[in-house]
């Protein structure tokens, strides 16, 4: 053995770029602008929030959850918890109790720290969190007077008030889990994954590579994909570890306070889906004047793909490069990357070739094997053509799910993506279909068997199918079709009401429609694919759109 062999741990890339950059700001957006923090003023109190838990109990391997916007506060949270080898479980605040209840039991968080301004959300889980031992409360401006009907409630700044600001991060495997986030892209309960130091190291500096996202000490990034969201894409710890300025929007998420955090804090590089974009260009059309993003060189694009007229739009109404990424909570996320110029032949490409080589899912990350197979897990050929199964691995890969055995989501070393894909080629990976009918909307999944499954549970449903629609916005909205029962009255608001019940608002179907009949395949099942191109003939419109 000729080489140390020292753990790939996180704290080793965290407390990195505050040493190197103690000046660089941290801001968290306001309703009036932002407050300002220091690289080292941040790193100091992630040490003293990691003191605090440890003082309440947290030991290494332990879930501490967060509830939070992206801000300081969360990032210290990310910094703190897992560099202290206790798990960062990130709940997503656009969950319903349902799910969060479900989830929150299944980690068995122990501590939640949770944004004054979404307390209210957390407050209707109040005697359904066991677990749960202690509530850190984080008060932006506006927020300071918050009150609660959680038991054992501490304010942020409370619980970490008086602590050492040097921890002794502990030496684990690098093999320990440090981060939890479940997905909801499937059908049944919602699946953790949990990701280990060492994935999430390789995984960090991997994506800062410049042929992946070409990151540097020199930029700025307006974090807007949420940090609740497969680690926001893993760009909260590349820009801790290389020292990166940093603006978060916290709850302020509406395209007019993006573009003038773009515009006011000299932004490089932001990431969103593609409906923030598309905001983003609205605004700026109908205010040419009033945004100048004189900094901005690139937008990361993900969670689904950004049409080619998007791309083409920011590149030549802005010089802004549209970098389009394709990846899963279960790949950490980041697994493939579709730049402007990827190979040296895409310097003689014009525009228009660009633009679509960049709405494809695009090349795989070094580090990363990715490839497509039949129905007999057969490799098919690499030729733009054949399309398969999309399955992946790689160091970064999830290999099982957290306490929750799946062994049809796994192939011979290879996870199953769920999406059929072709590959080019050059590479680049195409995605064609869902092998299951999930519903993509403003880059969240929502199932539709769940959603069907819960209306079939009312009296008057006979049969119940909900397929996705295209949307100029969301990308997809579901659609609900039902046969009734016969003689029964039931309302589209009857159907809604029912799912409120059980789903967040953003699940919910669209529209209700109701149909004598629901075609179905040759072995019973409802042809769904036959379903949304009948709409599409019909020309059938959401009610928005009407």
């Amino acid at each position: 053995m000729t080489m140390q062999q020292t753990p790939l741990l996180m704290h080793r890339l965290m407390d990195r770029g505050a040493m190197l950059q103690p000046d660089v700001e941290v801001m968290t957006a306001t309703a009036d602008g932002a407050r300002s923090q220091t690289m080292l003023e941040t790193r100091n109190r992630a040490h003293q929030l990691a003191h605090a838990l440890n003082d309440a109990g947290i030991e290494i391997g332990d879930r501490v959850a967060t509830f939070m916007w992206n801000g300081a506060r969360h990032l210290e949270a990310y910094h703190a918890v897992a560099c202290m080898g206790a798990v960062i479980h990130t709940l997503n605040i656009r969950l319903s109790p349902v799910d969060l209840e479900y989830i929150i039991n299944h980690a068995q968080d122990k501590i939640i720290i949770v944004d004054a301004d979404v307390l209210p959300a957390l407050e209707k889980l109040a005697g359904k969190m066991p677990s749960v031992e202690k509530i850190v409360v984080a008060a932006e401006p506006g927020f300071e007077n918050w009150e609660t009907s959680l038991p054992n409630a501490i304010d942020y700044e409370d619980f970490i008030k008086g602590k050492p600001t040097k921890y002794q991060w502990p030496e684990i495997d690098e093999n320990s889990a440090m981060g939890l986030c479940y997905t909801s892209g499937t059908t049944g309960k919602p699946k953790g994954v949990m990701y280990t130091h060492r994935a999430n190291y390789l995984h960090t500096i991997a994506i800062a590579m410049t042929d992946v996202m070409g990151l540097s000490a020199t930029d700025t990034l307006l974090g807007i994909v949420p940090m609740f969201h497969a680690n926001a894409w893993g760009l909260p710890w590349v820009a801790c570890m290389l020292g990166m300025k940093q603006v978060y929007p916290h709850r302020f998420m509406v395209p007019d306070h993006l573009a003038r955090m773009i515009t006011d804090y000299d932004v490089t590089i932001s990431a969103g889906v593609p409906t923030i974009w598309q905001g983003v260009k609205g605004l700026i059309e109908a205010n040419p004047d009033k945004y100048k993003f004189s900094a901005l060189t690139r937008l990361t694009c993900g969670g689904s793909a950004p049409p080619p007229s998007l791309i083409e739009w920011f590149w030549d109404a802005l010089g802004v490069e549209m970098v389009q990424g394709w990846g899963m909570t279960e790949t950490s996320p980041l697994a493939t990357i579709s730049r402007r110029t990827s190979k040296r032949k895409h310097l003689e490409m014009g525009d228009a070739d660009r633009a679509a080589n960049q709405a494809k899912a695009g090349l795989p990350i070094p580090g990363l094997e990715i490839e497509i197979f039949d129905d007999e897990w057969n490799t098919l050929p690499h030729d733009g053509k054949a399309f398969g199964e999309l399955l992946i691995r790689g160091p970064w890969i999830c290999s099982e799910y957290f306490n929750n055995p799946q062994p049809d989501k796994f192939h011979d070393g290879w996870l199953i993506t769920g999406d059929v894909a072709k590959i080019d080629p050059e590479g680049y990976i195409i995605i064609t279909d869902r092998s299951k009918d999930l519903i993509k909307s403003g880059g969240e999944w929502i199932s539709s068997v769940d959603l069907e499954n819960h209306i079939a549970g009312m009296a008057a449903v006979g049969q119940a199918c909900v397929v996705a629609h295209p949307h100029p916005r969301w990308d997809e909205r579901p659609v609900a079709l039902i046969i009734k029962k016969a003689d029964v009255e039931l309302t589209p608001e009857q159907v809604i009401a029912h799912c409120e019940s059980k789903f967040a608002k953003w699940q919910l179907p669209d529209d209700v429609l109701f149909v004598d009949s629901i075609p179905l395949t040759a072995t019973g099942k409802m042809d769904k694919k036959v379903v949304r191109a009948q709409l599409e003939a019909d020309g059938y419109k959401l009610p928005d759109q009407r």
